[in-house]
């Protein structure tokens, strides 16, 4: 397999959040897959197989599991594909459903890549997993945004979303890896969203990603997703919106996401940024 090295919402190599990328995954299984991931390291590694139908299905593994979606892997697999084939609309078929993915280029010659997520949805986190939760983290109810209430977040891939009522709070990430991943494998958790209003539009996140074998993700595409449908769905924030999420500013790995959210209900959340080969 050839394998590609990119990072996603970002311009600069020195931000956003790095990923692998096998254009043509053809005969690999799963522990082939599985060892590249963990060879190559980044949180995510995407591999498409090409199907006779004109769509990819694509897979996605951390060095330690498989996931059924990632957005940032989905970003830059996405530009290396245009790269190599002129730009244009994708469909993928992935783990969670059927994700499009449309690549242009900018005014600057970017090569920029706009995902449409599966249909998001919320869920309640039960009060024993939210006391479990927040102790892990050292949050205490009062460091909670009231205004955003905590919630399972879906757009491929779930998330429980708790927001800061302080950039300082966001600012503090401290926490027991183990523990946490326990947690979040008992609720089939894939990163959790830790989350900070900066105004109606702009956020910025943060996002502990044990499952995936690191600490923090530096740039979260299926968390801006989930997120976005998190939004609309509690009527949060008025649609169709668009949203910028600033992440990995905390670790130094500076990314911006862009989210779209559509008023129809039914519909994905779109999700946009650009990637660079490494």
């Amino acid at each position: 397999m050839e394998i590609l090295h990119y990072v996603a919402f970002s311009t600069d190599p020195q931000g956003g959040n790095p990923a692998g990328v096998v254009l043509d995954a053809t005969g690999a299984d799963d522990a082939a897959m599985l060892a590249t991931a963990a060879e190559v390291g980044y949180s995510e590694t995407a591999f498409v197989v090409a199907s006779g139908d004109g769509a990819l299905d694509v897979r996605y593994f951390s060095p330690l599991a498989e996931v059924p979606f990632c957005g940032h892997a989905t970003i830059a697999m996405a530009v290396a594909h245009a790269e190599r084939h002129g730009t244009g609309r994708l469909l993928l078929r992935t783990a969670a459903g059927q994700v499009t993915v449309t690549t242009d280029r900018s005014a600057d010659g970017t090569l920029v890549a706009t995902l449409v997520s599966v249909a998001p949805r919320t869920a309640p986190i039960e009060a024993g997993d939210l006391a479990e939760l927040l102790a892990i983290l050292g949050w205490s109810e009062a460091d909670l945004d009231p205004a955003l209430p905590p919630r399972a977040a879906f757009a491929g891939a779930w998330h429980p979303v708790l927001a800061a009522a302080s950039r300082d709070r966001l600012a503090r990430l401290e926490y027991d890896m183990a523990a946490l991943g326990t947690l979040m494998a008992r609720n089939g958790w894939t990163t959790i969203d830790l989350v900070r209003r900066e105004s109606s539009t702009v956020f910025h996140a943060r996002n502990p990603f044990p499952p995936g074998g690191v600490v923090e993700d530096p740039a979260t595409g299926a968390a801006a997703a989930a997120f976005g449908g998190y939004l609309r769905e509690l009527g949060l924030v008025p649609t169709p919106a668009t949203l910028t999420v600033h992440q990995g500013v905390d670790m130094g790995r500076p990314s911006t996401i862009t989210v779209t959210v559509p008023a129809e209900t039914d519909t994905g959340i779109a999700v946009t940024g650009p990637a660079v080969r490494l």
